[in-house]
């Protein structure tokens, strides 16, 4: 429960967030489970005004058979059906298969998931395309302030 408390002191000044999901076996399944984490969070960040979204689906290398495309576009089917219902826009929301452990599709293209052609968004502002997760960042797109509205802050 410290992490919520954690999670809802940054989400509140994010602009983007970046929910990262554990494609291992039975790990996907307990954080996108009726009370998970994977659940939680992302309802805390949408419900923060938290607007712009990234799906990060690390340990691909523990998947089985590791690097498993089946396994990918399941989870990024059961994750966008979810951030669908709470209010985000699948179609505004990069999925990227990485594995944080090995550096895969990162900050450059992995050559264990050549299945994998890239991700690619459209939003209001127009379409937004790349390999990894770097890019993914790279291509938020910094919301507006409101410098005429009352100063919000979190406090701790």
């Amino acid at each position: 429960r410290d992490f919520i408390k954690n999670m809802i002191t940054g989400t509140s000044q994010a602009d983007c967030a970046v929910l990262i999901v554990a494609a291992g076996t039975g790990e996907f399944e307990a954080g996108i489970s009726k009370n998970g984490q994977t659940r939680e969070h992302a309802l805390l960040a949408f419900t923060l005004g938290v607007k712009q979204l990234i799906v990060g689906v690390n340990k691909m290398d523990s998947t089985e058979p590791p690097y498993s495309e089946a396994r990918f576009e399941e989870i990024k089917k059961e994750v966008s059906s979810y951030i669908k219902k709470i209010g985000y826009t699948p179609a505004a929301v990069a999925f990227v298969p990485i594995s944080g452990w090995h550096g895969d599709n990162m900050l450059e293209i992995s050559s264990k998931m050549p299945w994998f052609k890239g991700w690619a968004v459209e939003r209001k502002d127009g379409k937004a395309e790349g390999k990894c997760l770097i890019e993914a960042l790279d291509a938020i797109l910094p919301p507006t302030r409101p410098t005429d509205k009352a100063l919000r802050l979190p406090l701790q």
